[in-house]
């Protein structure tokens, strides 16, 4: 009797546990400037996960205005903001406040647009301030799984030169950077984009744009889910 007892409490214990793994909710963070705030494919993302083992997953950020996506049902929650640098958000530690406000497991980051656009930034010292930025993501959580994004070209100017050079030098930099328990991913945003005709206005992507950005972002970000789902796995 007493070894039955046990063995129920044990399988007991063990259904319990696969319960919490199960509806341990993940938190997703989309972080950066326009290009994640005023635009749809997050609209897009959040309706793909709806049919997948990741419908739970809750979208976090002070941002939760609707763009005119024609959707009433997404989760709208992001940390877009418009008009802001990369170097700006690093230097002035607005990250740091945004994810205390809203803790993350999983996180993504197209940036680097008006820092060019804007002001001319050396890419050099773009690179520095994703450095600040992922530092200030794991201190948050030392397991922060990060998506970062060699991001869209634009329609207007000559300002893909730039953006090229920024692209080109994402990967190294990400791989110096990388950790087993915090990995960086990158996400090829450029190839495939159209400036002039995935852009509504040469900046911010159309429906088409959102659709290529959104299925550009898709599988990185299921294996950040799927990381970050392991981490609370074991941690119970």
């Amino acid at each position: 009797m007493v070894a039955i007892t046990t063995f129920l409490s044990l399988l007991a214990a063990a259904s319990t546990a696969a319960a919490q793994s199960q509806n341990a909710t993940l938190r997703y963070m989309p972080f950066g400037d326009s290009i994640t705030e005023i635009i749809c494919w997050r609209s897009k993302l959040w309706n793909k996960l709806q049919t997948t083992e990741w419908s739970s997953v809750d979208f976090v950020g002070s941002g939760k205005t609707e763009n005119n996506c024609r959707d009433t049902k997404y989760d709208r929650d992001n940390e877009g903001h418009s008009g802001f640098l990369a170097i700006n958000i690093a230097n002035q530690k607005q990250l740091v406040g945004w994810l205390q406000r809203n803790p993350a497991d999983v996180i993504t980051m197209h940036l680097g647009t008006n820092d060019i656009v804007q002001q001319n930034k050396n890419v050099n010292d773009i690179i520095a301030a994703f450095t600040t930025l992922v530092q200030q993501m794991r201190d948050h959580n030392p397991r922060m799984k990060i998506v970062v994004a060699q991001i869209i070209p634009l329609g207007l100017g000559n300002f893909n030169t730039k953006v090229q050079q920024l692209n080109a030098a994402i990967p190294t930099w990400a791989a110096q950077q990388n950790k087993t328990e915090s990995p960086i991913w990158v996400v090829d945003q450029y190839t495939g984009f159209s400036g002039s005709g995935d852009n509504r206005d040469g900046v911010h992507p159309n429906d088409a744009g959102d659709t290529k950005m959104m299925n550009k972002w898709y599988p990185a970000i299921i294996k950040a889910f799927e990381a970050a789902k392991a981490d609370k796995t074991a941690e119970l």
